[in-house]
C-alpha cells in the first residue's frame, strides 16, 4: 500500500539547496551519507490538474511541479525575508490560493501559497 510520496528537485547547487531547505525553510534533515539529506516534510497534498500548451490556464502535459503551502502567507514571507530568501514578486490572488515564489539555489523558483480551500 503507498505510504506517501516522495520528492526530488534536481539542483545544479544541490549542496546549497540541501542547505536552504534545512536552514531557511527549517525542515527536518536525515543524512543518508555522503552529505545526502533527506527531509521530513510535515504534511503533504497532490492535485491533478488539466493540462494547457498555451501556459496560460496551466502547464503543458506532463510538467510536475512543487510547491509549498502556508496558513499565513504574508507572514511566511516575512519570516523567509528576514532569513534572506528572495521572492520573485508580491503576492497574488490566483483564485484557489495567494501565491508568490521564490529563488532557491540552483537557478530555479518554487511557489508558495495559502490555499483557500479548507486543509
Amino acid at each position: 500500500m503507498i505510504k506517501g510520496v516522495h520528492t526530488m528537485f534536481y539542483s545544479s547547487d544541490a549542496e546549497g539547496l540541501r542547505i536552504f531547505l534545512r536552514d531557511k525553510l527549517g525542515f527536518k534533515a536525515t543524512d543518508i551519507g555522503g552529505g545526502w539529506l533527506i527531509f521530513d516534510i510535515p504534511e503533504a497534498d497532490m492535485g491533478c490538474h488539466p493540462s494547457d500548451e498555451s501556459g496560460k490556464e496551466g502547464a503543458p502535459t506532463g510538467t510536475h511541479d512543487i510547491s509549498f503551502y502556508c496558513d499565513n502567507i504574508e507572514e511566511t514571507v516575512s519570516d523567509l525575508k528576514a532569513k534572506g530568501v528572495t521572492f520573485t514578486g508580491d503576492v497574488e490572488d490566483h483564485g484557489y490560493g495567494f501565491v508568490t515564489r521564490f529563488h532557491v539555489p540552483g537557478n530555479f523558483t518554487v511557489q508558495l501559497y495559502q490555499p483557500k480551500y479548507p486543509k
